[in-house]
This record gives structure tokens, sequence and C-alpha cells, in this order.
């Protein structure tokens, strides 16, 4: 099969829509296919924004840093048979033909809707309820478009059934288990929180903050390391340990490996990495009740969850980790083993199911189906 997947942009940082798209690409290659992975400068497509001064100033800066940055993957491993294209726009003529085009982000599927037959059947990989992003309307306009769709959580596909889309396929993300793994023992870690810090405003980071102010007021040795792809902030305090574009084996093992708990303040998530990456690692959770981290923190069982937007609760939620540790360790181990489970060889055979199943509708698979 010939496959290709749309990114929203043409450079970016290692955002988890990003990741997942190279893991398959990755996978999909070692098992005989072709993937072409297209990252255009600017979309065909883009909804109008009303941006005051700022805003406007913002949009000219990030268009200058594409022109100008050369593209770069050093930070995933990319398989070199996997094609990745650095294109000036999403117009067809820079996308190759093919079997199948997915689009991966709300703001490509226009892309893909007005590709030609050539270029492979519709299909969209929903990653995300992106209203963070864009209207709501310009979204579930997006959601309903006329696309063979994957979902990666439960909750989306709850979502997709409300907006009244229909012939959506779940396939769960998974875990990279060579990479993301126990490397010192649970048992004994220290007082320290590990973080994933982001200016976006849905990512929760100042909750995040004031969660962990609270927990140092109880816990005064208490120690916390934030990893980003942002520079640090002035209203992050001195007292957090701050890594901007770690090493990916820095992470495993000087911040997973290294952290007792992992805080998660988001107000959404579609299927959030980072903390499924930390419970890999042993890190007990403590994460706001999000869609997508339920796929697989289940509270009081396999972490801790209290509700969006209520730093208390996170740090009443870290604070009795910090003071149990026998429940620390306990929910550290549960949540280990759940995470465990989540095999990207599974994943990847469902993948290629779907994509037999909707390019060759008279296959015998999809006569099964």
């Amino acid at each position: 099969m010939r496959i290709t997947f749309l990114l929203p942009c043409y450079t970016w940082t290692p955002a988890g829509g990003p990741r997942v798209v190279y893991e398959y690409a990755n996978r999909l290659v070692n098992r005989g296919h072709q993937v072409t992975v297209v990252h255009p400068l600017h979309l065909k497509y883009v909804p109008r924004e009303r941006l005051d001064l700022r805003g406007k100033l913002r949009r000219l800066v990030y268009s200058a840093q594409g022109w100008l940055s050369k593209p770069s993957l050093d930070w995933l491993p990319v398989d070199e048979k996997v094609e990745s294209l650095f294109v000036p726009s999403s117009d067809s003529i820079h996308i190759p033909d093919g079997d199948a085009i997915f689009a991966t982000s709300w703001h490509t599927v226009r892309s893909v809707l007005e590709c030609p037959k050539a270029k492979g059947e519709k299909c969209y990989l929903i990653q995300h309820y992106e209203v963070w992003q864009g209207s709501k309307d310009l979204v579930d306009a997006t959601w309903r478009a006329p696309l063979k769709k994957v979902v990666i959580a439960k909750w989306l596909m709850e979502k997709g059934a409300e907006l009244g889309c229909r012939d959506m396929t779940y396939i769960p993300n998974a875990m990279n288990h060579e990479i993301y793994r126990v490397t010192r023992p649970i048992e004994k870690r220290r007082r320290r929180v590990a973080m994933m810090f982001s200016t976006m405003q849905f990512k929760g980071s100042r909750d995040g903050i004031k969660a962990l102010e609270i927990a140092k007021r109880r816990f005064p040795d208490l120690e916390a390391v934030f990893f980003s792809t942002s520079r640090r902030q002035p209203w992050v305090p001195e007292w957090v340990e701050y890594y901007r574009n770690p090493e990916q084996d820095f992470i495993v093992n000087e911040i997973f490996g290294q952290s007792s708990v992992f805080l998660s303040p988001s107000l959404a998530e579609g299927w959030p990495l980072p903390p499924a990456e930390a419970a890999a690692c042993g890190c007990a959770i403590v994460s706001t009740s999000n869609g997508g981290v339920r796929e697989y923190i289940e509270h009081g069982a396999t972490g801790l969850l209290s509700p969006p937007e209520d730093p208390d609760a996170l740090a009443e939620n870290i604070c009795l980790l910090l003071e149990n540790e026998n429940l620390r360790v306990r929910l550290a181990k549960m949540g280990n083993q759940v995470v465990s489970r989540l095999n990207w060889d599974r994943s990847v055979d469902m993948f290629v199911e779907f994509i037999e199943r909707v390019c060759n509708p008279q296959s015998e698979y999809a006569r099964q189906q």
C-alpha cells in the first residue's frame, strides 16, 4: 500500500500528533508499505481569524521562522524508508499519488478533501477534538466531512456519535516499550514530581505550578522537574528544574526515571503520550480527569484523577502520594502494568486492516466485517 499522511504545518516541535504519525510510518514501512509524510509550509485552506495586533505580529514571526528555518526531524528516529516531504503548500501537486491519504488534524481536512482520486482513499486520523485550536463550527464540520475516520480514543468515538458521524474506527495509541521502560526501581524514589510544561492554555501548566506550590508548602523537600519545547517562562518558580528539548534518553532516565510522580494538569487531551510514557517508566500518575487520560488511568486503581482547572485537588492528590509511600508504589506498579499492554504491533495490525477495508472493499477481510 502507498500511504500518505498530511501534517498541519511545515516546521513544528515534537508534539503528540506528529509523533504518532511517525510511529505509524516507521512501523508501516517495515511491513513493506510505502509511506510519505508531507509537511507543507502553508496549508491551502486555513480559516481566517480575527487577530489583534499582537496576534498578527505572532503570525508574522511564525511565518518568517517557517521560511528561514531548516526542516529537522532529529527529535524522533525516522526509518530511512519513510519519505518526508517538505513542500511549499498543501496543494495536491505537492502530494504523491497513493492508495490512502490521511488528514491528521482539522486544519488538513480541506486539503485532503480537495485532492484528486489519484492521491488515494481520503481518510482522517482524529487525535483530538481540537476546539482549543479553532472554532467549534469549523472543527465539527471537519468531523462530518465525507472521510473514512480513525479515532485514537473511546471518548472521541462518543464525540463523533454526538456529532452524527458514521463509520468511525477505533484504533488506540500504544507505547514504544523498547524506549519507555523502568530503568530504576519504583520503590525508594525521592519526592520529585515531573511535568511536561507548555505555554498553551489548555495544557494547564499554570494550574500544575499552583498545585506544586501548594504541595511544597506541606513538603518543603519536594522537588519538581519540567521538560518542554518552550523557553523557560518568568512565572516558572526558581526551585523547579527546567529542561528545554531534552534528549529522549534523558527524559527516560533522568526525568521519568528519577521522579516518583508525574503531574498532568491538562484541561483536555485526545490520548496523551507523556503520562503513559511516565507510567511506563515507573511514575505514579496524578492527572486531571479528561477523556484521553482515562483511556489508561482509573482513579484509585492506576493513578489519581481530579477535575480540570482545580489546582487544589491536584495538590491534594500529589500530597496523598508523597505522604503514603505504599499507595504511591502500588499505583505506580498498577499503572505500569496497564500501559505495558498498549502494544504498537496490535495497533498497526488494526491500522493495516482499516486501510485494506477502505481501499479494497471487495477484499476477503472487508467481506468478513
